[in-house]
């Protein structure tokens, strides 16, 4: 049975950056597709990204484009987020989770429902405040 494990959140100034890393055990990342969510202090959890299988497509909610990177190394069956000019609005527990599909959905709805992801990680805290 996979098993995700996040790591790299902690605190940082608004307009720092950080990098999470989303590491797998026990299987194979390397033939889904695989998404970041995060989850706000009382708010509902979001799809924030999610890359194809191969590293070749991406997919951000409006907020983050621009600032925030997916990016995979399937040798080392790791994903990560890149973010960068992070703003307080971006606090957060942050999920990295294997979707249920390699390439992207045309269907923008199917690539951001978390139906769609099967297996998550714990999470890991990211706190944007001076």
């Amino acid at each position: 049975q996979v098993q995700l494990v996040e790591s790299g959140g902690g605190l940082v100034q608004p307009g720092g950056s950080l990098r999470l890393s989303c590491a797998a055990s026990g299987g194979t990342l390397e033939n889904s597709a695989m998404g970041w969510f995060r989850q706000p202090p009382g708010k509902e959890r979001e799809f924030v990204g999610v890359i194809s299988w191969s590293g070749g497509s991406t997919d951000y909610i409006y907020s983050v484009k621009g600032r925030f990177t997916i990016s995979r190394d399937n040798a080392k069956n790791t994903v990560y987020l890149q973010m960068n000019n992070l703003k307080p609005e971006d606090t957060a527990l942050y999920y990295c989770a294997r979707a249920t599909f390699r390439a992207l959905s045309p269907s923008m709805r199917a690539r951001h429902s978390d139906r769609n992801y099967d297996i998550w990680g714990q999470g890991t805290q990211v706190t944007v405040s001076s």
